[in-house]
């Protein structure tokens, strides 16, 4: 039963993925060979800088989680936790967002070192720590950006962001508020709730002491966004696009923390909506938003599949290496 229910809810997410995006086209009048030809005439140098920055992302990541295992006492090899990583930014593709792909490389990891809570609480700061990114290259933007900051729909999306990590930040690490939560789940039947939030609470709060490890996160969380943006940016103008990169620092945070709600199939067709819907009020084509938005989720597929290559070879290898026989 519980097989055909994640079935069905896959299955739910390609649809509105599907309905998004033919949506998109229908609205917007978007023909699909003019988008095509858009596409097929790019500046290619630009477009190949662009994927190398993009690259670049998944190393600072890949950095960035390796550093809060090491600092949680969690003892896996170098392959292992590549396996696991690369696992997830293959998954992730098919799932819904990045969650999707942050449960795969959670079990996958946790498996292997029987360390489920550690492991978890890693990624959920990893994530978190990537969050803060975003509102750290929102900052720079929101101080250049002049009259486009005025906007009622940027500056609502912009405030909602700093709000619900404000608020995020309170709950897990200010006491009072823990304590608070804590009281309001002791209600009959809110057991396990309580439990998993006590357990990710305690798990976090190692982290406190390591203020180095934190500020080495964040600042890897910081250039994880920056070159995510700079890749868009020069995706834009391998289009043709020619708007301030501050237009950029600006609207990205904002589509990858909308991105981030587990509503679509690697958050496709809602991506691309907001693609058109944000750099419209820049005077950018929608046609050309749209071109944009598809050619940086083709780095994100091809990227993806060969996180799969690694994560399909380490498993092989994993398994003939529990196939040998032990020394006595």
């Amino acid at each position: 039963m519980l097989k055909i229910k994640s079935i069905l809810i896959f299955l739910l997410r390609i649809g509105i993925s599907v309905l998004l995006l033919l949506f998109l086209f229908k609205s917007n009048k978007i023909d699909l060979h003019v988008l095509l030809g858009d596409i097929k005439g790019t500046d290619k140098r630009l477009l190949a800088a662009g994927f190398v920055i993009y690259s670049f992302t998944y190393l600072f990541g890949f950095l960035r989680w390796q550093m809060l295992l090491r600092t949680a006492g969690i003892s896996a090899s170098f392959r292992k936790i590549i396996s696991s990583f690369s696992g997830g930014v293959f998954f992730s593709i098919f799932l819904p967002s990045t969650i999707g792909g942050d449960l795969i490389r959670s079990a996958d990891l946790a498996g292997h070192t029987k360390k489920t809570k550690e492991v978890i609480a890693t990624v959920f700061l990893d994530r978190l720590s990537g969050y803060i990114g975003l509102v750290l290259i929102i900052l720079p933007g929101l101080l250049l950006g002049g009259k486009l900051v005025l906007d009622k729909l940027v500056l609502s999306s912009v405030a909602a962001i700093v709000i619900l990590l404000v608020i995020g930040l309170l709950v897990l690490f200010n006491s009072s508020i823990y304590a608070g939560i804590s009281r309001f789940l002791s209600a009959p039947g809110a057991g396990k709730i309580k439990e998993i939030i006590r357990d990710m609470h305690q798990e976090i709060h190692v982290f406190r002491n390591h203020k180095r490890i934190i500020i080495l996160n964040l600042f890897l969380s910081f250039l994880v966004q920056l070159f995510a943006v700079l890749c868009i940016y020069l995706i834009g103008l391998s289009l043709g696009i020619k708007v301030s990169f501050v237009y950029f620092l600006i609207f990205l945070p904002i589509i990858g923390a909308i991105t981030l709600l587990p509503v679509a199939i690697s958050g496709l067709g809602l991506r691309e909506s907001l693609f058109v819907l944000y750099f419209a009020k820049v005077g950018v084509i929608k046609q050309l938003a749209l071109a944009m938005s598809l050619l940086s989720f083709s780095f994100t597929v091809f990227c993806g599949a060969i996180g799969g290559l690694i994560y399909v070879f380490t498993v092989r290898y994993r398994r003939l290496q529990s196939d040998k026989p032990s020394r006595v």
